[in-house]
């Protein structure tokens, strides 16, 4: 496990990873004083486009992680670079989901609204935990129109502490029963968000490890962008799921814990202590 070792920058899913709802799982901060200590970098990775960067630095100074807007990487972002790369612009995008991201795009210049517009030309899908159905109704009319379709992620579900709800997948396969139509993806699996995050922190994708414990986001985003993944059993996915998932993990620890063991005494094998 040599190649572990060489790990500078760790891209980290939050929700299963290094917190479970508001439960900040032990070997949290452990391993992030030992990134920092050893000149490394993580940054915080998530598909959840329902809460802005602010929100999450504030969860994590309630779990006793103090954090800046730097060290996050959300699907929002990689949408937004996305949206900023495409000629021509689209004239007005309809968001379905919060007001907090719909406020993150507006922010960024994207020409928003939640209502029904004649120019509105694109359809853009997050996590929506302030769901309606006029929404449902508004995103049938638009994708009957032929709107193009764009969803921050996919992820079937998102968790809690009781268990799990529905995400932007669940809605989005409603809207497929209801108009045919399935929209483009840009957060994991997709590259797009560890592209942005190499590029961002200009570490060589050698270099690079995304952490997660879902296989078919996590661990299939670092697959199709080139990144070694390590798959953590502390949320959703069990070692049965990698052994039958297509995406396979290149390391598989218990959690966060036994990363870091393993980590530091690969580090010490190649003499980086």
């Amino acid at each position: 496990m040599t190649e572990l070792g060489m790990k500078r920058l760790f891209l980290l899913d939050m929700d299963g990873t290094i917190y479970l709802d508001e439960a900040l799982f032990p070997g949290t901060r452990p391993f992030l004083e030992a990134v920092r200590a050893a000149g490394g970098r993580y940054l915080f990775l998530t598909n959840n486009s329902s809460k802005s960067a602010d929100a999450y630095i504030a969860k994590l100074a309630r779990l006793g992680i103090p954090s800046r807007r730097e060290d996050f990487l959300t699907s929002v972002d990689a949408l937004i670079a996305h949206l900023a790369a495409r000629q021509p612009r689209y004239h007005r995008c309809y968001v379905f989901g919060t007001a907090s991201f719909r406020s993150q795009l507006a922010g960024a210049g994207v020409a928003v609204t939640d209502r029904l517009e004649e120019d509105v030309d694109c359809l853009l899908m997050g996590f929506d935990t302030e769901l309606t159905f006029q929404k449902l109704e508004d995103a049938c009319i638009l994708l009957n129109r032929g709107v193009e379709y764009i969803a921050a992620n996919l992820d079937w579900v998102c968790p809690t502490w009781y268990g799990s709800v529905p995400d932007v997948g669940c809605v989005c396969e409603m809207l497929r029963r209801a108009t045919g139509r399935t929209p483009r993806s840009i957060g994991k699996p997709e590259p797009a968000m560890l592209r942005l995050a190499l590029e961002r922190t200009g570490y060589p994708a050698e270099q690079a490890v995304m952490v997660g414990d879902r296989l078919y986001t996590d661990i299939a985003s670092g697959v199709n962008a080139g990144i070694d993944t390590v798959f953590v059993l502390s949320g959703e996915g069990t070692r049965k799921d990698a052994a039958e998932s297509e995406a396979k993990p290149t390391w598989i620890f218990d959690g966060i814990s036994a990363l870091q063991k393993a980590w530091e005494e690969a580090r010490r094998h190649e003499g980086n202590y």
